[in-house]
C-alpha cells in the first residue's frame, strides 16, 4: 500500500501486520509442518475455504488477493521469505476471505490447520507474533471494508439487523447508501434488484441476498459450523457472553475439547455496551464488543470451536453424554454442559412497542446506533449502569439525551461516577418518575412521549431512537425442565441445588455461570470470574467420570 495511512489505520503498523520471522523462528515453525515446493499460479487456499492451512514462505512469493469491485482479483499484499499467510479465520472454522496464490517458484512450510493452535500454544513468543498479525489483518479488513460483504440500503435506517450481525461477528462490510450513492444504482442494475428489495447483501463471491434472514446470511458467509452428531466434546458452553467465553477459554487452555454455541454473536449483553470503564485492567475503558472479540480470539487460540447463528433449542439430559439440540435440527454431544445463556432484554409495556422494534427501538448504544441519531434528540430508558453509559455515549452525537427512570433518581441503581457525569452534562436531562406512554411514526419511529407519574404531565418530542435498558430475564426455556430454577427462572446451583460445586446444578456435569445463575452478581467481571472458577470443578467431574467408566469396564 503506497498511499499515506492515517495513524488509526491498522495497516500503518506494517512491521506487525506483515512481520518477517528470523531464521531461528522459521526453524521452530518447521518442526510443526513440512516443507513443500510451489510453482507460479499454484493456489494454496481459496476464498471460501474452511480450516485453510498456514503457510510460511521460505523462498519465493505468495500473493494474497480478494475479489475487487470489478469482479476480478485484487492484490492485498505479497508475502516473501520469512512472512506468513493467515488471519483470524485461520484459528476458527470460518470460511476465509482471501485467496493465496504462488507468484514464483519457491518453497513454503505448510502447517495443517488443526496444528496451528497447538503451535501457538506451545511457542508463546511465536504465537504472540502470529496472533498480533492475525488480529491486525482482520482489523484492516474491517477498517477498509475489504474482503467482506457489500450492504446496499438506506443510510441511517433504523433496521440495523444485518449490519449489527456483521459488525458484532467481526465480519467486514461496506455500506452503500441507496439514497445518495451512485454505486447503489450500479449494483441494482447489474444484479437486477430494486429499492423494494432492500436491504441487499452482495457476498464476497458476488452472490446477491435480498433482505436475508440472519441464519441464511451466516450460512452463506461460512460463519456457521456443521457438527458430526456422534462427535463428543468434553465441554459444551451455551452462550458466548463474558461468563461463557471465560469458561471456554480456561477449559480449552487446559486441554479440554470445547465448543461454544451462540445464537447471535459473542459478547452477550456486555457486547452491546459502548464503553465499560470499571473493568479491571482497562483504565481508559473498553467497548463490550472489543472485549468480547478479544475473548473469542483467545478461546479459539487454545482450540475452542465457536458456532454462531444457531440457538440451542433444548437439552436432552436423560442420556449421557448430554445432547444439545440446535434450532436447525443439528445436535451437539458433550460430557459436561456450561449454561451461560445469560438473559434477554426486558421490554416496555407501551402502545405499538412491537411495531417499532428494529425500526427505532434499540437495546444497545454502540457506534452504529449513535450514527442513527444524526444530531437529533434521543430517549434512554433505565437507571442502571448500562443506561448511564449509553446516555453519556449518545450525548456526543445526539442533539440532546432524555434519560427516563421510574424512580426518584439514580443513586440506588447506578455507579456514582456515572451519576456525576450525567448531572454535569448539559446535553442530558434526567426525568424521574417517568414512563414511556406514546410511540409514533409510520414505518420508522418518529416521536416518543412520556408521562410524569406524579403530576400526570405529558411530554412528546421528535426522536428517531428509543434505547431501552431496563434489565433482563433469564434465557432458560431451552433447559426443558432438566434442572431446577428459582421462581424467577434463574438456574439454581451449589447449596441451593444440593450440589458439591458452587456452580454445579442438581444435574451432575451441568454447570451454570454468569447472569443466568441465581444469586450471581450481574457484572462483567463477576461473569468472567465465575466462568474461570467453574473450570476446576468441570475438570474434577470429568476425572471422576473417567474413573467410574474404567472401574465399570474392569
Amino acid at each position: 500500500m503506497s498511499e499515506t495511512l492515517s495513524a488509526d489505520d491498522p495497516y500503518a503498523r506494517t512491521a506487525q501486520v506483515y512481520p518477517k520471522l528470523p531464521a531461528e523462528l522459521i526453524a521452530r515453525v518447521g518442526a510443526y509442518g513440512a516443507e513443500e515446493l510451489i510453482r507460479p499460479g499454484q493456489t494454496l487456499f481459496h476464498r471460501g475455504d474452511r480450516r485453510a492451512d498456514f503457510f510460511l514462505v521460505v523462498e519465493g512469493e505468495v500473493a494474497i488477493t480478494r475479489m475487487g469491485r470489478d469482479g476480478g482479483e485484487e492484490t492485498l499484499t505479497v508475502h516473501r521469505a520469512g512472512q506468513f499467510t493467515g488471519e483470524l479465520d485461520h484459528v476458527s472454522a470460518r470460511a476465509v476471505l482471501v485467496t493465496a496464490t504462488a507468484q514464483s517458484d519457491g518453497r513454503v512450510i505448510r502447517i495443517l490447520n488443526r496444528d496451528v493452535s497447538h503451535m501457538m500454544a506451545s511457542e508463546p513468543d511465536l504465537g504472540e507474533i502470529l496472533m498480533r498479525a492475525f488480529i491486525l489483518r482482520r482489523m484492516g479488513f474491517l477498517h477498509h471494508g475489504q474482503g467482506g460483504i457489500v450492504l446496499v440500503g438506506p443510510a441511517n435506517h433504523a433496521d440495523t439487523r444485518l449490519e449489527r450481525f456483521a459488525v458484532r461477528n467481526g465480519y467486514p462490510l461496506r455500506l452503500v447508501d441507496s439514497g445518495a450513492d451512485h454505486e447503489a444504482l450500479a449494483w441494482m442494475e447489474q444484479y437486477g434488484f430494486s429499492l423494494r428489495d432492500l436491504p441487499a447483501v452482495i457476498t464476497p463471491d458476488r452472490a446477491v441476498l435480498l433482505n436475508p434472514a440472519t441464519a441464511a446470511l451466516a450460512d452463506r458467509l461460512g460463519l456457521t459450523e456443521r457438527f458430526d452428531p456422534e462427535e463428543v466434546f468434553d465441554v459444551a458452553v451455551v452462550g458466548a457472553g463474558p461468563a461463557g467465553l471465560s469458561a471456554a477459554t480456561y477449559a480449552a487452555s487446559e486441554g479440554l475439547r470445547t465448543v461454544i454455541l451462540e445464537g447471535v454473536a459473542p459478547g452477550g449483553q456486555a457486547g452491546m455496551s459502548s464503553k465499560i470503564e470499571n473493568y479491571l485492567g482497562f483504565p481508559t475503558g473498553i467497548s463490550g464488543q472489543a472485549l468480547a472479540g478479544r475473548a473469542q480470539v483467545q478461546a479459539q487460540k487454545f482450540g475452542a470451536r465457536v458456532a454462531v447463528s444457531r440457538m440451542v433449542a433444548g437439552l436432552d439430559c436423560d442420556q449421557h453424554p448430554y445432547r444439545l439440540r440446535l434450532e436447525d435440527g443439528q445436535s451437539v454431544r458433550a460430557k459436561a454442559i456450561v449454561v451461560a445463556s445469560g438473559a434477554r432484554y426486558r421490554k416496555l409495556d407501551a402502545p405499538d412497542y412491537s411495531r417499532f422494534e428494529g425500526q427505532g427501538i434499540h437495546y444497545a448504544a454502540t457506534a452504529m446506533e449513535a450514527q442513527l441519531g444524526g444530531g437529533r434528540n434521543v430517549v434512554v430508558v433505565g437507571g442502571g449502569n448500562s443506561a448511564g453509559q449509553a446516555a453519556m455515549f449518545l450525548s456526543r452525537t445526539s442533539g440532546h439525551v432524555h434519560l427516563l427512570v421510574r424512580g426518584e433518581g439514580l443513586a440506588a441503581t447506578m455507579s456514582d461516577y456515572l451519576i456525576q457525569r450525567i448531572q454535569q452534562s448539559p446535553r442530558i436531562t434526567l426525568h424521574p418518575h417517568s414512563e414511556v406512554t406514546a410511540l409514533r411514526g409510520e414505518a420508522l419511529l418518529r416521536q416518543v412521549g412520556w408521562t410524569d407519574r406524579r403530576s400526570g404531565a405529558e411530554s412528546v418530542i421528535d426522536s428517531p431512537a428509543l434505547f431501552v435498558m431496563i434489565g433482563a430475564e433469564p434465557n432458560t426455556e431451552w433447559l426443558n425442565g432438566c434442572i431446577a430454577l428459582d421462581d424467577k427462572g434463574f438456574v439454581l446451583t451449589g447449596a441451593q441445588a444440593r450440589a458439591s460445586s458452587a456452580y454445579e446444578t442438581e444435574r451432575p456435569g451441568v454447570f451454570a455461570v454468569g447472569d443466568v445463575r441465581a444469586g450471581s452478581v450481574k457484572r462483567v467481571a463477576a461473569g468472567v470470574g465465575e466462568g474461570s472458577v467453574a473450570v476446576p470443578a468441570i475438570h474434577h467431574y470429568l476425572e471422576n467420570l473417567d474413573h467410574s467408566r474404567r472401574d465399570g469396564a474392569s
